[in-house]
């Protein structure tokens, strides 16, 4: 289960941040995580619920936003939402020949105070 050590990894970058800025606490940290980033978004919040405590996340409002995947049809140039990295066109059932969205996993935002 990967989404364990991303969390450690996430609780790490935080803790780094907040030395940075001579933080004694972070309020709230805003976290995204793409359907096609290959991390279970509910797994990984879940894993973040456990290890927080004691660490400078322990009373910060946790923020987890799941982004829906996006590709491009390679045959009809269509634009549309993907759950799964093999999803086909929903117009003509062909593969998408670029993936436009939905794969990141990364901190967008931490409130220190």
């Amino acid at each position: 289960m990967h989404e364990f050590s991303l969390a450690v990894e996430v609780i790490n970058l935080a803790q780094r941040e907040a030395e940075k800025s001579n933080a004694r606490e972070i309020k709230e940290i805003t976290i995204e995580v793409g359907d096609l980033s290959g991390v279970e978004a509910d797994a990984f919040g879940s894993a973040l619920d456990l290890l927080v405590k004691d660490s400078i996340l322990d009373h910060a409002v946790v923020n987890i936003h799941k982004m829906p995947g996006k590709g491009k049809c390679a045959a009809c140039n269509l634009e549309f939402e993907m759950t799964h990295r093999m999803a086909a066109c929903p117009k003509c059932r062909c593969f998408p020949s670029e993936i436009n969205g939905g794969d990141q996993f990364r901190v967008v935002s931490l409130l220190v105070e």
